[in-house]
């Protein structure tokens, strides 16, 4: 070992290559240190810049306060005072791009520069600055969209404090968009934010999703953070009217399990009371599909919260609406587990970060949801062809090709919205298909062409079909489609009207298909 030491040191070759990596690290860590002094000396010259704190005698900051019109229940510290007046000179453009591009390094790894760029360039509405709005606009900001106009008619209380993303308790009392405004400037400076402190509605729509004043640019993306139905369903009808690119945060309310949330078509969304009602309302107006959501599959069961009831002793002060803090909001207490919120903000903001940039998504269907649509689909079709074949006398060639004017998303209103995913003759939910309620008095086929132009499809409509076991279709199709029976004579009075019943409601929507 020591002849092979004394050997190398005498190498002349040897001793120049270790000079020159030492050399090397040398050189390369005095870069490094230059350019980590050139920036820290950027930022500290950006925040030396900042006027005095105590100029003019505005020791409050009073002045600054005045920049919205929106008062607070405390004044902005000396570290708001500061940061405001940082983002005003970021805003104005006084503000290093490397600095922002650094704290953005990740997301533009990520995103790659072009996709980077457009998030940047993005203008993204939040409508509902609760728990899931905060969440998502914190989320939005930091990932680089650069215009966010924030909508809610709100202040921040104690009881938000448990699932608010940003609200601490000197904000209790102020505006949610206000506080929003306020910590999110702290991060990044850069943003411009445009302010509503007021409930969305109908009327107004157009004013609060006009395009951003400066630039004329239109909504890249609407986020609905509503909970309640009225302003929810105006907002998306709107935005599926004036082709606005809209996502919907449904129920986090009563939700428990993190791995259950879904991102989906308003059309599959069915575990959840707010997803339910938005839905049928959007569909009396005309909108099956198109708008995606986020939602939970989690059912409720014993022993997880629900909504709790009102005392009583309110009901003794005259009517109940009159409790709301607005016409048609809700007055009952909405359990809500703190962490919940935050992944449906989250998740909204990943799908409109991912949109905005075109970064490939493809959802999980939800939850085999898809899987079980297409089995009762393909159990309307099978149903559609052996009633023809039992109207031919069992010629099998004249269903072939047979359509049925029948789509995934109708068999998920039926199943779902209709029935609740059960049998509507024993209320069991396993094994299910759907099948004809009444024998057609003619033939079902309708030809339209000739030879090989001839299209063959089933006039079944959604009000002909019933949810049932395989068994009870079975049962069924012998009695009633291919025998000589009635409903009223094979079913008990309580089934027949119970299923009447579903069949009006089913032909209330269908007349919006």
């Amino acid at each position: 070992m020591a002849s092979f030491l004394e050997r190398t040191s005498t190498n002349s070759r040897v001793q120049l290559a270790a000079t020159a990596l030492a050399s090397g690290a040398v050189v390369a860590g005095a870069i490094l240190g230059y350019q980590r002094l050139r920036q820290e000396k950027r930022m500290n010259e950006l925040k030396s810049s900042v006027a005095s704190l105590m100029s003019d005698g505005d020791v409050d900051g009073d002045a600054l306060r005045k920049l919205d019109s929106f008062g607070g229940a405390s004044k902005a510290d000396k570290e708001d005072i500061r940061n405001e007046m940082l983002a005003r000179r970021a805003r104005a453009g006084d503000y290093d791009d490397e600095l922002i591009l650094e704290q953005l390094a990740r997301n533009r790894v990520f995103l790659n520069p072009d996709g980077l760029d457009k998030l940047r360039n993005a203008f993204v509405v939040i409508v509902g600055c609760g728990g899931v709005g905060s969440h998502c606009a914190a989320a939005l900001a930091r990932s680089g969209v650069s215009r966010i106009r924030l909508i809610d008619f709100d202040q921040v209380t104690l009881s938000s404090l448990n699932r608010h993303a940003v609200a601490t308790l000197a904000d209790v009392g102020i505006p949610k968009v206000q506080c929003l405004q306020r910590r999110l400037l702290a991060v990044t400076p850069w943003v411009h934010f445009d302010l509503h402190q007021e409930k969305f509605w109908e009327q107004a729509a157009d004013r609060l999703l006009a395009p951003w004043a400066e630039t004329g640019q239109s909504p890249d993306f609407v986020i609905d953070a509503i909970d309640n139905i009225d302003t929810k369903v105006a907002l998306l009808k709107y935005c599926h009217d004036h082709g606005l690119p809209v996502i919907s945060a449904m129920g986090a309310g009563c939700k428990s399990d993190p791995t259950r949330i879904i991102v989906g078509d308003i059309g599959t969304s069915t575990d959840d009371g707010l997803s339910r009602s938005t839905r049928r309302r959007l569909k009396l107006l005309g909108v099956t599909k198109g708008i995606p959501t986020v939602y939970s599959t989690e059912k409720t069961g014993e022993g997880k919260a629900e909504l709790l009831p009102l005392p009583e002793d309110e009901f003794q002060k005259g009517h109940v609406g009159d409790l709301g803090v607005l016409p048609d909001f809700r007055v009952r207490i909405l359990p809500v587990l703190g962490t919940m919120p935050a992944v449906f903000g989250y998740t909204v903001a990943n799908h409109v970060i991912l949109s905005i940039t075109g970064y490939p998504h493809d959802y999980l269907p939800a939850k085999g949801r898809e899987k079980m649509y297409e089995g009762l689909l393909a159990s309307v079709q099978g149903g559609e062809e052996k009633i023809l074949r039992h109207q031919t006398g069992g010629d099998p060639s004249v269903t072939v090709g047979l359509k049925t004017p029948i789509t995934t998303g109708d068999i998920a209103f039926l199943a779902e919205e209709v029935f609740k995913g059960r049998s509507a003759i024993t209320g069991l939910t396993t094994r299910l298909i759907l099948t004809r309620w009444r024998r057609p008095t003619s033939s079902i086929m309708i030809r339209i062409g000739e030879g090989t132009n001839e299209q063959k499809s089933s006039n079944l409509k959604l009000t002909d079909l019933v949810l049932m076991t395989k068994e009870e279709g079975a049962r069924h199709d012998k009695l009633v489609l291919r025998g000589d029976q009635q409903p009223e004579e094979v079913y008990d009075p309580t089934t027949v009207a119970k299923v009447e019943e579903a069949l009006k409601e089913i032909a209330r929507y269908e007349q919006y298909r």
